[in-house]
């Protein structure tokens, strides 16, 4: 059996290495048009803001080490298509440009994404996004530019607001342009968004929100951001507007995909064509609330939709339970987190919910560093089962995200929340954590 992975870092890695590990004498077959394999994107704010230095802490795992395991590892290798009724690769060699086939038994595409540039008329030196590792260098080489003091970030979702964090320990000036009215629209509810905001603006970020970029003004370099509201001196630019699926490469094939381009999947990871499965952020991934196919770019999904999809490569017949989408970010000194439905999407599916909104304290007023936590519930109006969760606060908030995350999968009630057996001591909660009170509330 031959089995061809095309990319090589979240799903895919995680894939190859779950089937090379279940079926030893398979042949697996790993094609990356990067040199770049198992790398944790999610860490390169961090690297870029000098958090640590060595950008190989963002590797999970060496290349040498999977191809120890049998993992014939191909990097700078491009799929550029396939022939699904022949079972048929279409390679390119992107450090020579040789083109060459292959063949395949079972296929899995894991290819991810890649962020979105609007057409520009002219590259600039000191415009970059901030997808890949590569990305990360340069970013972080122009960020420790001491003339580089003005920086503007286009875009208030995840990336550009992390971005932030690097820009802030830098001390630069920091500029955010979003389109939308709210920074995290497409991930909080409003009443989080507004604590967000207030961090944000407290710490002297500059928001231009409900503002869209007309025009980059300067030769080489942009000197200045002009928006439909103002205009802005930078001395660089971070383009953070979102990320598309790669997956123009499958245009000659019947893989069925969203209006975006990711490529639609089934339970046990597998696309409308016989033998080929997807995952990662090139991928579906499906809801555990309500079983429709979303596009949730997260390296959690990734890494577990992956691992699925390696076990049922072997000839296992394993099933992807579902995910919540559980999120969560650090905002300069806030930190917050969100699992399952928002009220936005609660609402847009015709859901009869009902929610909650409340603060209270992390733990008692006598131990130091009480910090105020912020809850808001989501649920089913009738019968108060949980269905979604968002926590925010200077303090515990994230892992209080993931108690909620437990509850909505085990499908508990307001009641059951107020209930909970959670833990207590001074320096942690309050004898009712402020979960049990957000559940009280909600009866």
């Amino acid at each position: 059996m031959k089995v061809v992975i095309i990319g090589a870092v979240a799903a895919g890695m995680s894939a190859a290495s779950k089937l090379k590990r279940m079926k030893p004498d398979y042949e697996v077959v790993v094609y990356e048009k990067t040199d770049i394999v198992s790398f944790g994107a999610c860490g390169l704010p961090y690297y870029v803001g000098g958090f640590f230095n060595d950008s190989n802490m963002m590797i999970a795992r060496e290349k040498s080490k999977f191809i120890e395991s049998g993992i014939d590892l191909n990097t700078f290798k491009e799929v550029i298509d396939i022939d699904s009724s022949q079972k048929k690769l279409t390679i390119k060699d992107t450090l020579t440009n040789e083109i060459f086939t292959d063949n395949y038994d079972k296929l899995m595409i894991a290819t991810g994404a890649s962020s979105i540039i609007p057409p520009l008329e002219k590259s600039y030196n000191n415009l970059t996004t901030l997808k890949d590792m590569n990305d990360g260098i340069k970013l972080r080489e122009l960020m420790n530019k001491e003339e580089n003091k003005n920086i503007v970030i286009v875009g208030a979702g995840f990336i550009g607001i992390e971005t932030i964090e690097a820009a802030k320990k830098l001390n630069k000036n920091i500029y955010l342009v979003g389109r939308s009215n709210r920074v995290l629209d497409k991930v909080f509810d409003k009443e989080i968004t507004d604590l967000l905001e207030e961090e944000l603006r407290k710490n002297n970020i500059h928001l231009h929100l409900g503002d869209t970029v007309q025009e980059y003004v300067g030769d080489e370099n942009i000197n200045k951001v002009i928006t439909n509201k103002c205009e802005i001196d930078c001395d660089l630019v971070v383009m953070a507007i979102g990320v598309k699926p790669n997956t123009s490469f499958i245009k000659n094939t019947d893989i069925k995909i969203l209006p975006n381009g990711a490529i639609i999947v089934d339970e046990y990871g597998k696309t409308s064509v016989n033998d080929i499965y997807a995952a990662g952020d090139c991928a579906t991934i499906k809801n555990l609330s309500t079983n429709e196919d979303m596009y949730v770019p997260l390296a959690t999904g990734a890494n577990k939709l992956g691992r699925i999809v390696g076990e049922n490569l072997a000839g296992a017949n394993s099933v992807f339970p579902g995910s919540l989408a559980s999120s969560c970010i650090k905002v300069l000194d806030m930190e917050a987190a969100v699992t399952g439905l928002t009220e936005e999407r609660a609402k847009a599916l015709n859901i009869n919910y009902k929610t909650s909104f409340i603060s209270n304290f992390n733990q008692t007023h006598y131990y130091p560093g009480r910090e105020r936590v912020y809850i808001k519930l989501v649920y089913d109006a009738d019968t108060k089962v949980l269905l979604g969760g968002q926590v925010a606060g200077y303090k515990d908030a994230v892992q209080r995200a993931n108690v909620l995350a437990t509850a909505i999968t085990a499908k508990m009630t307001t009641t059951q929340l107020g209930m909970l057996d959670l833990c207590y001591a001074p320096p942690f909660a309050t004898t009712w954590d402020v979960l049990n009170i957000a559940g009280n509330v909600s009866k």
